[in-house]
């Protein structure tokens, strides 16, 4: 039972969830039957239109919603109600609007928005499972597809990794890293053991700790791109658990302890922020991978505490920091309240309010 001292964490998680579902969710070209997050709000249908495509915030989007699924699962009781869909019927229409959002396919030209998306279907299956309720064949049918292009993009060319996108001049972890963990959930674990191989010896900084951001290929030289995001750490940690093995669970502990040292602020357990647009979702994968983390009984207690401090600190200082109405406004900033990263009559993007989301689930996730 939540009390002052031990917040309930499921119904922060919940209204994360109703807030997202409620302001951004929308038909698509109000088609019955179709789901897809708007990319930002307030914004006119019309404009919306025109707006940028976002596929690997919708991505997310179905992570979030199989998140909510598992805990609609456990508690017995709809996020929002028995009136409105359930969470994993929201992420079933999702998938769907994706596909027709995508000039109807689930291909395009990013394979690490394609790996999200992969990875999404893949847990979406595994609710409909745990539910009963058989899932679509157009689940594997993605993943078939998808796999494809994992496999085209992961290639020898600077001795392993995978390519980012389809112009193929820049390896790097935020693709090769999920693609390793989508091998290693697949059983195809030493495809992803190669790629986690090839991260490490190239991309792992030995100064910090850290997994730099890629490999750029420039008129036949290789350029080395050395930034640290949260988001590059998230999918490397992922796929090391996933994999298991001595080598993977000692490298584990050591990135969550360099995350510890090198992410958080001011002498904090909560973790950095990168801002709006793409950036406003990095912090909150990277929450996604500590959590199972500190579930993890392979790894040594003081990364888990590391790792569970850094989820349950970050989670509640969004929390803290969001607007005081039903359907709240939570800050891009984990430390500053959202009345200043939106003050009023600006634009809020998906992409932060999915960050926030996956934080609480993150911290739901430990209770």
């Amino acid at each position: 039972m939540a009390t002052a001292d031990t917040p309930d964490l499921a119904a922060r998680a919940d209204q994360a969830a109703r807030a997202v579902t409620r302001t951004f969710g929308q038909r698509l070209f109000f088609l019955p039957g179709t789901h897809i997050g708007a990319s930002y709000r307030p914004n006119k249908r019309l404009r919306a239109l025109l707006e940028p495509w976002n596929y690997w915030w919708q991505a997310h989007y179905v992570d979030c919603l199989v998140d909510a699924g598992r805990r609609e699962l456990a508690a017995g009781r709809r996020f929002d109600g028995e009136a409105r869909p359930s969470a994993g019927r929201l992420a079933s229409r999702l998938v769907t609007t994706i596909r027709l959002r995508n000039f109807l396919r689930f291909v395009n030209s990013y394979f690490d928005d394609m790996a999200w998306l992969a990875m999404a279907t893949l847990r979406l299956e595994e609710l409909a499972e745990a539910t009963r309720k058989p899932g679509r064949r157009r689940n594997a049918r993605v993943r078939e597809s998808l796999t494809l292009q994992f496999d085209s993009a992961s290639t020898e060319d600077l001795g392993g990794g995978t390519f980012w996108n389809t112009a193929r001049d820049f390896k790097n972890t935020p693709a090769t890293a999920p693609v390793a963990l989508y091998y290693a959930r697949t059983g195809r674990r030493e495809h992803a053991q190669g790629l986690l191989d090839w991260l490490n010896a190239r991309l792992l900084s030995p100064e910090t700790g850290l997994y730099m951001d890629g490999l750029r290929i420039s008129g036949g030289d290789t350029v080395l791109v050395p930034d640290i995001y949260t988001y590059n750490q998230g999918p490397v940690l992922g796929a090391m658990l996933e994999l298991g093995g001595e080598a993977n669970v000692r490298r584990a502990a050591a990135l969550i302890e360099a995350v510890r040292e090198r992410l958080t602020l001011k002498q904090s357990n909560v973790l950095k922020s990168h801002g709006d647009g793409d950036g406003g979702l990095f912090t909150g994968i990277l929450l996604r991978y500590l959590a199972r983390a500190a579930a993890d009984e392979r790894l040594p207690q003081h990364a888990r505490d590391a790792a569970h401090a850094m989820v349950l600190d970050t989670a509640d200082a969004f929390w803290k920091g969001r607007s005081e109405t039903e359907t709240p406004t939570f800050s891009k900033d984990p430390l500053r309240p959202a009345s200043e990263t939106y003050p009023p009559g600006s634009a809020v993007e998906l992409s932060t309010q999915l960050q926030a989301w996956m934080a609480l689930e993150a911290a739901a996730s430990l209770a």
